[in-house]
């Protein structure tokens, strides 16, 4: 009459049929959580841009106080595509030399001292570089020839900015900013010109700073200039 009593556990039921789904709160914080990360890289995004546009607009304004600067001297033109001071015929050679005249000189050291002006003030700091004096020949020959003398060329463009003697010199404060700021490179017949007149040449190239980086510490030194000795 009285049979064995079974005691059926409903826990391993109870388990199976409880929802597995994520409720509805947990499903809007994770939806939240992830509305809020794609804002935040959409954010980094435009402002990212906006900083690029800005600093873009800097180096405009900046070739603007050049071309103000080079308009002051005849002759010196600002070609703002290639970032480079062309001073056509005021730093042209004779064929296969690479000295300039004392007029040639001194036009340089007149305009110099403005390009540093402008590269020391604090949106010169921001978007400029450095300054490589670039020399240039024309094609008569040979390429490593031509390499050499183009170097020269370039060098004699600084030799004029470190001279004692002449007009408008530098001042020693003055000459350690081109020592720091400025390169020198020689290209032999590359860009040549239209004429052999033309491609015997020294143009300054400006190079600009990225947007967020920053211009490289000066060399450590001072004082101690030396001498060209170029022929």
């Amino acid at each position: 009459m009285f049979g064995p009593k079974f005691s059926i556990k409903r826990g391993a039921r109870d388990e199976a049929e409880k929802p597995f789904w994520i409720s509805f709160a947990d499903l809007m914080t994770a939806l939240m959580v992830l509305f809020l990360v794609v804002m935040g890289v959409a954010l980094l995004a435009v402002t990212d841009t906006s900083g690029a546009d800005e600093h873009e607009t800097q180096i405009q304004t900046f070739l603007n106080e050049l071309e103000s600067a080079a308009n002051r001297q005849e002759g010196i033109q600002i070609d703002r595509n290639r970032h480079v001071v062309n001073f056509g015929e005021k730093a042209r050679f004779a064929f296969a030399k690479s000295s300039l005249s004392r007029e040639q000189e001194s036009v340089l050291r007149q305009f110099v001292p403005e390009l540093l002006v402008l590269a020391n003030k604090p949106r010169g700091m921001k978007v400029l570089k450095r300054v490589v004096v670039e020399g240039y020949t024309d094609k008569t020959g040979s390429y490593l020839s031509n390499l050499n003398l183009s170097l020269q060329r370039s060098q004699r463009v600084i030799c004029a900015m470190f001279s004692a003697t002449g007009s408008y010199l530098l001042t020693d404060v003055q000459k350690e900013e081109v020592r720091a700021l400025f390169l020198v490179g020689g290209y032999s017949f590359n860009a040549a010109k239209d004429t052999d007149e033309e491609s015997r040449r020294v143009e300054i190239r400006l190079e600009f700073l990225k947007h967020g980086e920053t211009r490289p510490p000066a060399p450590n030194a001072v004082g101690n200039f030396g001498a060209c000795a170029l022929p």
